[in-house]
C-alpha cells in the first residue's frame, strides 16, 4: 500500500511516500530546485520519493494533500470582506494565483501525475500537523499542541492522540494567531517573514525585555489558559500586504527597520519581549492541556514548534513527563501528516511505536549519494581527492576539525526538516573562541549575532549540559552546566547589544550563547553511526563531546542536497575541507570554479 502525501503553494512545498505504514522517504522541493522556502508543487520531491520507493505514479494508492483549499479560500474572501474595502489590493494581488492553482488542487495533481488513477484525498491544515506530531512520536497516547500562521481557519489547535486515531478537541481561528503575531515583530524588525523568525529568536537574548507590558496591554489579551486575543486595529495581515501597520509603528515609536540596515538595540529589546511573550502563550498552553487531557506526554507541531527556546522551557517547566516535536514542524511536515492520516483514519490500519526516532528514522528520509556517484562527479569536474576507506573517515575528519579546520560533512540520507543532523552540516571546534565569526562571516555569510548549536554524543550530554533529556531534532534549547561556564567579570557584565558577542563565556564558546544556552542535537550511534563515530574520535582526541553543528549552506540558500550542490557551497566559502563519502577535498588543492563550464552552466539554470 503506496500513500504519497503532498504539502505545496504556501511555503516549503514537499512529498513524502508511506508504504505500509513505513516512512519511505520525505524531502522538501527546495533541495532539489535550490529556491529557498520553494512553494510551487513539489514535482522534484514527488519524483524522489516514487524513485525511492522504486515505483511508478501508477503503483500509488492514495495520493492525499495537507489541506483544504476550499476552506482556505473561504476564510481568505470572508477576511477580506470584513475588512474591506482596505484590503482590495491585496485581495487583487491574491486572486488569480488562486484561482489558476490553489483553488483546483484536485486537477492540478491529477496533471502532474498522469499514471495515477486513484482518489485525490484531502486533510485539514492543523489536523496533518497534529498527525505529524503524534503518529512518529515514541507515545501510545499523548496530548497534542499545533500553532503556526494560519490553516484553513485554525492557528492553535490542542488534540489527543490514541493508538491508531488523532482528535482535535480545541483550537483558536484566525486572525488571532501566535505565529503570526511573531512574525509581526520578525516583519517590524526588519527580517523576512516565514524565514528569519529564528533569526528574531537568536537575536533575543541580546536585549532587554523592556515592550513586554506594551505588547500586553495593547496587542495581545492572553488568558491562563493559554487562549488569547489579538488587537487587530495593530495590525495589517488580515487582507493587507504588510504585517503591521503605522498605529504598530506608533506604538514602537517608528517604522519598520529596514532590511540589512543596521541592527541597533530596539531591534534586541523587541525580539527579546516577543520572545518572552510566546514562551509565555507557550507555557500557559501546556499547563492547560495537561490539565484538559490527563496526559503524562505532549508531542508538538507547526511552525511555532520550531521555537526551540520555548520548547526547552515547556520540558523543563512544564507538568509532562516527556514531550516529543516533530522534526518537520512546519508546513513540510504537512506532507508526512497527511499521509499518515490517511493510513490510520482512512484505512484504519493499526499503530506500530518504535521509539523515539525509530519510525521517523531520526528523519534522515532524502536522498543518498553512492561511493560511484560521488566518485563520477568529483571525476567529471576534474576535483583532485583522496580517497580512505570509509571507516578512516571519522578519526581523519576528527584530526582536522581539532585542527580548526572548518569542514563540510556530506554523509549519508539528507535530512527532511530545516535542521542539518549531521547528514547536510558545516562541523568545526566548539572549543574556539574565533569559530563563531569565522563562521558567520566567512562560511555562513551571515549576520555576526546568529549563535551556533552544537552536536554532542548523546551518552555525554548530561555532562556539558543542563538537561539529560535527549534532543536528536535540534529543537530544544538547554543552558551549559555551570562548571563549564566562564563568569563575567564586571566590565563584561555592563556590556551591551552586539559586544556581548566577544566575551568567552564557556569551555564551548562557539556555541554557548549570550544566556549561556545552547541549541541541543543529541547524536545516537544507531540513528546516525558515521557522524556519531567522528565526534567520539573527536572526543578520544580532546576529552571534548561536543562540535559546532551548522547547516551546510550559506545566507540565502537551501541546504545542500546532492553532491554538486556540496562541492559549489564549498568553493564559494572559506571551508578548509570537504568531505564526502570516502572521499578529502582539500581546499588549497582545488582549482578556482570556472563560471563557463557546462556543470557550472547547467547548475546556475537549477
Amino acid at each position: 500500500m503506496n500513500i504519497l502525501g503532498i504539502s505545496a503553494f504556501y511555503h516549503d512545498s514537499a512529498a513524502c511516500l508511506l508504504r505500509d505504514g513505513e516512512i519511505v522517504a520525505a524531502a522538501q522541493e527546495e533541495r532539489f530546485t535550490r529556491k529557498k522556502h520553494d512553494y510551487r508543487f513539489p514535482e522534484h520531491a514527488i519524483a524522489y520519493c516514487l524513485q525511492e520507493a522504486g515505483i511508478n505514479a501508477d503503483a500509488l494508492d492514495h495520493v492525499v494533500f495537507y489541506d483544504k483549499p476550499f476552506l482556505k479560500f473561504e476564510r481568505l474572501l470572508e477576511s477580506y470582506i470584513a475588512y474591506a474595502p482596505k484590503g482590495f489590493g491585496s485581495f487583487l494581488k491574491a486572486m488569480p494565483v488562486w484561482i489558476r492553482q490553489k483553488l483546483f488542487m484536485r486537477e492540478l495533481i491529477h496533471k502532474a501525475l498522469p499514471d495515477y488513477k486513484g482518489k485525490m484525498l484531502f486533510s485539514s491544515h492543523h489536523e496533518s500537523h497534529a498527525a505529524s506530531a503524534f503518529f512518529p512520536s515514541p507515545f501510545a497516547e499523548a496530548a497534542i499542541f499545533t500553532a503556526d500562521g494560519v490553516g484553513e481557519w485554525a492557528t492553535t489547535t490542542i488534540g489527543v492522540g490514541t493508538g491508531n486515531r488523532v482528535e482535535i478537541i480545541r483550537e483558536i481561528q484566525f486572525p488571532h494567531s501566535l505565529g503570526l503575531l511573531y512574525s509581526a515583530f520578525t516583519y517590524y524588525t526588519g527580517f523576512k517573514v516565514n524565514s528569519g523568525e529564528y533569526k528574531v529568536m537568536g537575536l533575543a537574548p541580546y536585549g532587554e525585555p523592556k515592550y513586554v507590558d506594551l505588547i500586553y496591554e495593547h496587542l495581545i489579551d492572553l488568558k491562563e489558559d493559554g487562549s488569547f486575543k489579538l488587537n487587530m486595529d495593530y495590525f495589517n495581515y488580515a487582507a493587507g500586504l504588510t504585517m503591521t501597520n503605522g498605529k504598530f509603528d506608533a506604538l514602537f515609536g517608528g517604522p519598520p527597520r529596514q532590511q540589512e540596515s543596521k541592527l541597533t538595540q530596539k531591534e534586541m529589546d523587541l525580539a527579546r519581549s516577543i520572545q518572552v511573550v510566546t514562551e509565555e502563550a507557550m507555557l500557559r498552553s501546556a499547563r492547560y492541556i495537561h490539565r484538559l487531557t490527563g496526559m503524562r506526554n505532549l508531542c508538538l507541531a507547526g511552525g511555532v514548534a520550531l521555537n526551540c527556546v520555548g520548547n526547552g522551557r515547556i520540558l523543563r517547566e512544564g507538568p509532562f513527563k516527556d514531550m516529543w516535536i516533530q522534526p518537520a514542524s512546519g508546513d513540510a511536515g504537512g506532507a508526512l501528516g497527511a499521509a499518515t492520516l490517511i493510513w490510520h483514519h482512512y484505512l484504519d490500519k493499526p499503530r506500530a511505536i518504535k521509539g523515539k526516532n525509530r519510525l521517523q528514522k531520526a528523519t534522515y528520509l532524502g536522498p543518498e549519494y553512492s561511493r560511484d556517484e560521488i566518485k563520477a562527479f568529483l571525476d567529471e569536474i576534474g576535483a583532485p581527492y583522496t580517497e580512505v576507506p570509509l571507516e578512516e573517515i571519522p578519526e581523519r575528519t576528527a584530526e582536522l576539525v581539532a585542527s580548526e579546520k572548518v569542514i563540510g560533512w556530506f554523509e549519508g540520507r539528507m535530512e527532511f526538516g530545516p535542521r542539518a543532523l549531521g547528514a547536510r552540516s558545516i562541523i568545526g571546534d566548539a572549543r574556539s573562541s574565533s569559530m563563531q565569526e569565522v563562521m558567520n562571516l566567512k562560511i555562513k555569510f551571515r549576520e555576526s549575532f546568529r549563535p551556533f548549536a552544537p552536536s554532542v554524543l548523546v551518552e555525554h550530554v548530561a555532562d556539558w549540559f543542563e538537561t539529560s533529556h535527549d534532543s536528536p531534532y535540534m529543537l530544544l534549547v538547554a543552558n551549559v552546566r555551570k562548571e563549564r561556564c566562564r563568569w563575567m567579570t564586571s566590565t563584561e557584565e555592563n556590556l551591551w547589544g552586539l559586544d556581548k558577542l566577544k566575551v568567552v563565556r564557556s569551555e564551548v564558546p562557539a556555541i554557548t550563547h549570550v544566556d549561556y544556552s545552547a541549541r541541543l542535537q543529541t547524536v545516537d550511534k544507531d540513528d546516525a553511526p558515521l557522524y556519531h563515530a567522528m565526534i567520539q574520535a573527536f572526543y578520544n582526541k580532546t576529552a571534548c563531546p561536543v562540535i559546532i553543528n551548522t547547516s551546510f549552506n550559506v545566507r540565502g540558500e537551501p541546504i545542500v542536497c546532492a553532491p554538486k550542490d556540496a562541492y559549489i557551497c564549498f568553493m564559494r566559502t572559506k571551508m578548509d575541507y570537504l568531505v564526502m563519502g570516502p572521499f578529502i577535498i582539500d581546499k588549497s588543492n582545488q582549482k578556482p570554479l570556472e563560471k563557463d563550464s557546462d556543470w557550472m552552466r547547467e547548475y546556475e539554470l537549477d
